[in-house]
């Protein structure tokens, strides 16, 4: 039984790259010498993906489903001439973009979080959005909000950064676990930072606490040690392979992993008109449901790369705390919450005075990296002094 099910298994699998074949030949016969005549939408999934195939008059051609290899993406859609592919961001759009791509397609890569047309569809399936994402293609490509492509030297470069990141947080949650054990205790560990944390925590913890914290505590100072050596290899990437993060690193409180991560998420500083897009770009600006006579004050929107958002805030708390360096990004700060506290909004006046600090820092990092001028910190009060 176990052969004959085996049997009928590969004759599935052989009718079904047959039937594919046919499908592939008639649509290169239909596309022959006319390139841009269809849009093909791809919803990706993690073993296969399904596509829809329609003339520019939203005509569907044809349907199918491709494993989510190399091999047969190129099985698929090598032989037919220049199309326009459209799909939605995920963790397979950016090696599925950049083969379609060498294909000699056009290829459209949409930002997921904007299209709730098809998240929050109630009638999603993997049918359903390769249909939609193609009907959008026909529309207007803009609707689909597409992503930028950074060249894969500089992902590269990044995916050190996020290694980081990922090192960070689990150090983060093991550093509160092992406070978390200590109070549970009826003890405490004193503040301290994370790289000192086992050699404070170690004279801290009661023996009866020891087998349960020694292996964390090994773990701990294992991580430190990794993170150690990611710093010097960015350190490294600034020094030699990204020399424009020393203008960005002139403001006091903005470091080589903030430098780098900004250079290589906004790749191009001259894909942005104005400066102020940047705020714009990584969701620092607040969002906004206007209605009628109906306006309220909201959050920030925080679209674009979470990483670097995070990155800018953590940088405006440094440059506002009692280390920050005086500026005029720090008076302005500074001010901004005084404000909040006069208008009695004192809950959330420091974030938001933050997040406000963050959005001018990165649209100040924009202006220093693309005017490649020396930072002077104190130039609005200079100005005002001069004035005086």
């Amino acid at each position: 039984m176990k052969k004959s099910s085996k049997k009928k298994t590969k004759q599935a699998e052989r009718k079904a790259k047959a039937t594919r074949r046919e499908e592939l030949v008639q649509l290169s016969a239909l596309v022959e010498r006319q390139p841009n005549t269809l849009v093909i939408g791809i919803d990706l999934g993690d073993k296969t993906s399904s596509y829809c195939v329609r003339t520019r008059d939203r005509q569907v051609v044809t349907e199918g489903v491709v494993a989510t290899k190399a091999e047969a993406i190129l099985e698929s859609f090598r032989e037919i001439p220049r199309q326009l592919m459209v799909m939605e961001t995920g963790t397979h759009s950016r090696w599925v973009a950049q083969l379609l791509h060498l294909m000699g397609h056009e290829v459209v890569v949409a930002n997921a979080r904007k299209l709730k047309l098809i998240s929050e569809n109630n009638q999603k399936s993997d049918r359903v959005d390769p249909r939609l994402l193609s009907e959008l293609g026909c529309t207007n490509v803009d609707w689909l909000h597409p992503v930028y492509q950074r060249s894969e030297g500089k992902h590269c470069d990044l995916l050190v950064v996020r290694a980081r990141e990922a090192l960070v947080e689990e150090r983060t949650g093991l550093i509160n676990h092992v406070r978390g054990t200590v109070k549970s205790y009826g003890c405490r560990i004193r503040k301290c930072s994370a790289e000192s944390f086992v050699g404070v925590a170690g004279l801290a913890i009661p023996e009866a606490l020891q087998p349960a914290s020694s292996g964390v505590l090994e773990t701990l100072e294992e991580i430190g040690e990794q993170i150690y050596r990611y710093d010097a290899q960015i350190e490294h990437l600034c020094q030699t392979k990204y020399p424009e993060t020393q203008w960005l690193r002139q403001v006091k409180g903005v470091g080589p992993v903030t430098a780098l991560t900004y250079v290589l998420t906004i790749d191009d500083p001259h894909r942005f008109e104005s400066s102020r897009d940047v705020g714009a770009y990584l969701g620092l600006v607040p969002k906004r449901r206007q209605s009628g006579q109906r306006d309220p004050q909201l959050g920030i929107s925080k679209t674009g790369d979470e990483l670097l958002r995070k990155l800018l805030v953590n940088c405006a708390h440094h440059m506002m705390g009692p280390m920050g360096a005086e500026s005029d990004l720090r008076r302005w700060g500074l001010e901004l919450v005084a404000a909040s506290l006069r208008a009695g909004k004192a809950k959330g006046a420091r974030k938001r005075a933050a997040a406000a600090v963050a959005r001018k820092l990165a649209v100040l990092l924009h202006r220093l990296w693309v005017e490649e001028e020396e930072y002077e910190p104190l130039h609005k009060g200079k100005s005002d002094e001069a004035a005086a």
